[in-house]
């Protein structure tokens, strides 16, 4: 029997023929196997000379073979961390990506200290925004929607994975059509490639994930255009809207909130690449204080 080093090597090898770059293989490869042992990297590293049996090389195999064919790996493996904390993810979701911490960042810095809040989180997909806010805000009660029923079924699991059922409510609806708030927050990463841009998403993204996830119309914004207008008028006084949008969308964002009766931009927050990544614009009305307003240039 190889070693645990050894099987992983091989996959990395056969990731790599099959067009994955080479870090990008390395860490795969690790990653599934650490996920079928139930190990960590420190274990990995400490034991990995150990003998491979028959069995962690059949399920191994299939996992690598899964991967070859562009299979996300967090599909592969069913779960996703974001926020610190694990989701389940299925190709019913949009596998959470690290840029969208973003928004939990930006509402928890500018949401001041009313409370007890109530938060909508629209598009919830995974339900990742809004356990991560309910996780972080104990006394807040949020309402999570998605038009995609199989999407509300893995946020209910995660909902009860972290045990925030008590405060968590889903709904099925077309972004906020059918809910009323009003709402102290509303976060969302709602669709936004352009229709134009399918052609240039990995292979991974367009042949995996969910498509009602990610496209929204000739330029990105259909949706985003109704999240704001729908927010306008469900959001309290002083009320919090924070949304993720895509790369080279920020003046168009920065235009529509500016043109939006009763919203003003507050934030355009830059993402680790200092690409404007998150919107923040607050309702009108008395507000508890929060940071001052920053504005970043357009990309």
């Amino acid at each position: 029997m190889p070693t645990i080093h050894a099987l992983v090597a091989q996959a990395r090898r056969r990731l790599v023929d099959a067009g994955i770059p080479g870090s990008e293989a390395e860490l795969d490869a690790r990653l599934l196997v650490d996920h079928l042992l139930g190990w960590d990297a420190a274990r990995y590293f400490a034991h990995g000379d150990e003998a491979a049996d028959g069995d962690l090389v059949t399920r191994y195999t299939a996992a690598i073979e899964r991967r070859v064919r562009r299979e996300p790996v967090a599909y592969i493996t069913g779960v996703q961390e974001f926020w610190g904390l694990s989701f389940e993810v299925t190709p019913a979701v949009l596998i959470p990506r690290p840029e969208t911490e973003l928004v939990i960042e930006a509402g928890l810095a500018h949401v001041g200290t009313r409370r007890p809040l109530r938060v909508a989180d629209v598009c919830t997909g995974s339900g990742c925004l809004a356990v991560s806010l309910a996780v972080e805000l104990p006394d807040a009660t949020v309402t999570a929607a998605d038009i995609s029923t199989g999407a509300l079924a893995v946020a209910a699991r995660n909902v009860a994975r972290h045990h925030v059922g008590e405060r968590v409510t889903l709904q099925a609806t077309d972004l906020l059509a059918d809910v009323d708030g009003p709402f102290d927050l509303i976060v969302s990463n709602p669709p936004y490639v352009a229709e134009t841009e399918r052609a240039t998403l990995p292979q991974e993204v367009v042949e995996h994930e969910p498509l009602v996830a990610l496209f929204a119309g000739a330029d990105g914004l259909a949706l985003i255009r109704r999240l704001v207008s729908q927010a306008a008028s469900r959001l309290a006084p002083g009320g919090l809207l924070v949304f993720e949008f895509g790369f080279g969308q920020a003046e168009a964002i920065a235009r529509l909130l500016h043109a939006t009766p009763r919203l003003s931009l507050v934030e355009l927050r830059d993402d680790l690449q200092r690409i404007p990544r998150v919107a923040v614009a607050r309702a009108a009305g008395r507000s508890t204080p929060g940071p001052p307003a920053v504005t970043t240039g357009g990309s």
